[in-house]
């Protein structure tokens, strides 16, 4: 009896797992089958693969596809790299995180005087965020050394009084980027390289390169009319240690890992970097309590690619989500498939069912909503009909 009922176990755990794996596709294909994704996503529960698939192409104009070794350039995932290279110069005794910048940059410009390297950690050193600049669309295009890039940005005023409140700035990690190359006497390629990727294992991990034939990467792609295109061209000098590293979604799984395994960073250095600041902010990682349950997170976006990592400590759970088409899918997917592994319903945009809702509850959502500095969503009532509109885009319906 003991038998029969270990092996009817089994059998429902199997059958349950089966669901979700099958759940898990139909949520990532709801993007892939129109093209809003392409790319690699993986789930892991205690190191355990769950779920391991890749849709569309790395490459459309060869109609090469993307499998789940796939290498995908990260953006701002990269920032976490660049936090662990910090800290393990601090546990070294070359630097401390309360030390100001001007230690270690003695040119460093006068406004920066009372800017630590835990201002720059959070995003609230106040240092403006350079890849908002106008004129960024002619700095990404050349090879610009990092000491070039910090020049377009550091004598320019500080939004606010550092440490007043967070406001996400690139330039803050170009900046630290810069400093663990000074500090280390290393590149950052080289540093990341031998403090992280070689002894976590993580084989398909590196600096990306424009010149380098580096096997196995994909192509980038972004929306357009009329379907998608070749993404804008980047040179990896210009990101450095803000977004210029690319991966697997199995090295990411190897890094999760290695990190909350203690395999890094000391326990002190960890928790270090999983305190939220200012705005659930840690050190290059969100830090939030998501349905419920405490999550780690950072997502990523350059030319051609948006990346999400999400890691659940509590149940020691990773979610990764690599794409090489510009959009928030990756975003949206990780979120779905974290509430699929952890036991809830997920409802497709295509399985729900407009509702009717009266006309004066429509009209109080009727106003601009800005998201950014530079773009905002103005939501509109034609008649029964909510219409939304983003900067500079065409008006869309949007249905309770």
């Amino acid at each position: 009896r003991r038998i029969v009922a270990v092996c009817v176990a089994v059998i429902a755990s199997c059958a349950v797992q089966a669901q979700d794996v099958s759940r898990m596709d139909a949520v990532v294909r709801s993007y892939a089958d129109t093209r809003a994704f392409m790319g690699a996503v993986l789930v892991a529960r205690d190191g355990q693969v769950l779920f391991d698939k890749a849709y569309g192409f790395a490459n459309l104009e060869w109609n090469i596809a993307n499998t789940t070794s796939t290498k995908f350039r990260l953006g701002s995932v990269t920032k976490q790299f660049t936090v662990a290279s910090i800290l393990l110069l601090e546990e070294r005794g070359k630097l401390k995180t309360s030390d100001t910048v001007g230690k270690y940059m003695p040119d460093a410009p006068g406004a920066w005087s009372g800017t630590t390297l835990f201002h720059l950690l959070t995003h609230t050193s106040g240092i403006p965020n350079f890849t908002a600049f106008p004129e960024y669309r002619q700095l990404e295009r050349f090879d610009t050394p990092v000491r070039d890039v910090i020049a377009k940005f550091r004598d320019r005023p500080l939004d606010f009084t550092p440490g007043e409140k967070m406001l996400y700035s690139n330039s803050g990690y170009v900046v630290l980027g810069y400093l663990v190359e000074k500090i280390s006497g290393q590149s950052y390629e080289t540093f990341v390289q031998e403090n992280i990727f070689t002894p976590l294992g993580m084989k398909d991990t590196g600096y990306d390169s424009n010149t380098r034939l580096i096997p196995q990467r994909a192509a980038g792609y972004t929306p357009a009319p009329g379907g998608l295109r070749n993404a804008d061209f980047v040179h990896m000098s210009v990101p450095h240690g803000a977004g210029a590293l690319y991966s697997t979604t199995h090295d990411l799984l190897l890094w999760e890992q290695g990190l909350f395994g203690g395999k890094l960073l000391s326990a002190a250095s960890l928790s270090k970097m999983t305190t939220p600041f200012k705005s659930d902010y840690g050190l290059g990682v969100m830090v939030q309590v998501v349905n419920g349950r405490r999550q780690v997170s950072h997502g990523g976006s350059i030319e051609g690619f948006n990346t999400s990592l999400v890691y659940y400590p509590d149940s020691r759970v990773t979610v990764v989500s690599l794409g090489n088409v510009n959009g928030n899918a990756p975003d949206r997917m990780t979120d779905q498939l974290g509430r699929l592994v952890h036991g809830e319903a997920v409802v497709l945009a295509g399985e729900r069912t407009e509702v009717t809702v009266a006309r004066d509850i429509l009209a109080r959502y009727v106003g601009t909503y800005q998201l950014t500095p530079q773009v905002s969503m103005m939501v509109t009532l034609d008649g029964n009909q909510l219409m939304t509109q983003l900067s500079g885009q065409p008006r869309l319906p949007v249905f309770p």
